[in-house]
């Protein structure tokens, strides 16, 4: 007698099951953990980006364009408080977000993450006041693990380099369709129709010419959370190739094994992560050796091909200034820290940040070029004042699991970013409220109480 044999599931189907079925007690601990820490990490950015003008153009644009008659579609927009529909509250959220270049990413992505999931998050729930910690941390773990790998499929089977937005918008549809409580075919079509519309924005283009686009991560939110809602409507839009072409089979396999959620970096600057490594290698020259900005003659940077194509000049804007590596180096060097506040206003225009430039240069080097996107490498070189010739040797640009940045930085991090915006009781109890969400018996709600309300 032959023994039956059970059908292997499908691609989509262990997604499916991964989205909608997989409990928070099915998720590590430490998964949950790295949840909170990228949330709160998010959550900072969210609150420095509010009152930058990307931020604030876009959340007119969210109640202009974006609204909704419906109470059941519609939420409040993040540090603003006026409600909009769930797409413009989510567009919003994660357009302010991207445009202060602070939030995390994944190197195999060659892009970022929370900078949608959070947002979508904050947007879903204010329609789940009963929704626990530890489901918005499985929630959150969701859209990553979703994201990463669709990112990866898409950058391994197509030839242009894409924005974040063309991909994580799948994670935004994953996350969407767990906390709206829908079936296994309305989240195959909208994963369809995400994939479909998703934004193919060409991410080099913006590094020639950076403005406001960014990473196009306003638009993947936006196509996500509006996809989900066509889909729920009767829309048809299947199938997602990044998930159900044979050919991405392979980038879903570990999905459940492999935690991605724990591999996400965190920026310790808010500027393009190409810069990170030269930005770090300056800094650990000058703390090995107790120099400031008077000591230096001269500072030669060796990176990889990206890096160097990074704007040369004095940024004229803030998107440029974000897309920029002789700058932010300057700053670090002037300030032994960049801030929200170096990249904007007046930070643009500073006399000594401008001098300092004068003094560094930049080549692409071969080496480092081979080892993109798994890491960001570079290597400097300063000259002193007094004839010394100082070199960091290669540097990988920390704040990734290689050279993870400790929890009490990361808070501190949040701390500093996120108090100009809330000011310090509102960030504190922010902090606390997002880092308990580990805990079994609390509740999302507490962490939405310090959302929502303008700041100023």
């Amino acid at each position: 007698m032959t023994a039956l044999m059970s059908k292997p599931l499908s691609t989509f189907d262990r997604i499916a099951d991964f989205a909608l079925d997989r409990a928070p007690g099915d998720i590590p601990a430490s998964t949950l953990e790295a949840a909170a820490l990228m949330a709160l990490d998010t959550l900072g950015i969210v609150a420095a980006a509010s009152p930058m003008e990307a931020g604030v153009i876009a959340r007119q644009t969210a109640t202009l364009l974006y609204g909704s008659s419906d109470p059941a579609h519609s939420a409040r927009m993040m540090f603003d408080g006026r409600r909009v529909s769930l797409a413009g509250a989510a567009y919003a959220a994660a357009t302010q977000t991207d445009n202060l270049d602070g939030h995390d990413g994944y190197n195999p992505t060659k892009g970022h993450i929370g900078v949608v999931v959070i947002p979508t998050l904050a947007t879903l729930a204010q329609h789940l006041p009963d929704l626990s910690g530890p489901e918005a941390l499985a929630a959150i773990t969701v859209g990553y693990e979703v994201a990463g790998r669709a990112g990866i499929a898409l950058h391994a089977t197509v030839s242009d380099y894409h924005t974040s937005g063309a991909w994580n918008c799948l994670g935004v549809v994953a996350m969407a369709a767990r906390l709206r409580g829908q079936g296994r075919e309305t989240m195959r079509q909208a994963l369809g129709i995400a994939e479909y519309h998703g934004p193919r924005s060409q991410m080099m283009r913006e590094i020639a010419t950076p403005t406001m686009l960014h990473d196009g991560s306003g638009w993947g939110a936006m196509v996500g959370m509006s996809s989900m809602i066509l889909a729920e409507h009767g829309f048809t839009g299947a199938p997602a190739i990044t998930m159900e072409a044979p050919e991405a089979t392979p980038y879903w396999e570990d999905l459940g094994q492999f935690w991605q959620m724990e591999r996400q970096y965190v920026k310790p600057y808010p500027i393009c992560r190409w810069a990170h490594a030269a930005i770090d290698g300056v800094r650990q020259v000058m703390l090995d050796h107790q120099l400031s900005h008077p000591d230096i003659a001269q500072v030669h940077v060796n990176s990889f091909h990206q890096a160097a194509c990074l704007y040369q000049g004095l940024p004229p804007t803030t998107a440029i200034a974000q897309y920029s590596l002789p700058f932010p180096v300057a700053v670090h060097i002037a300030y032994g820290r960049i801030g929200a506040e170096h990249v904007a206003g007046t930070g643009l225009t500073d006399p000594l940040v401008a001098e300092i430039m004068q003094r560094i240069t930049v080549s692409e080097d071969p080496r480092h070029s081979s080892r993109f996107p798994a890491g960001r490498w570079a290597d400097v070189e300063i000259t002193t004042t007094d004839g010394r010739i100082l070199k960091s040797g290669d540097i990988n640009a920390r704040g990734g699991p290689e050279a993870p940045m400790p929890r009490a930085e990361l808070v501190d991090k949040f701390m500093e970013f996120a108090a100009p915006s809330l000011g310090a009781e509102r960030v504190a109890a922010l902090r606390d409220a997002t880092l308990a969400l580990t805990d079994p018996q609390s509740r999302f709600s507490d962490v939405m109480k310090h959302l929502f309300d303008p700041i100023g």
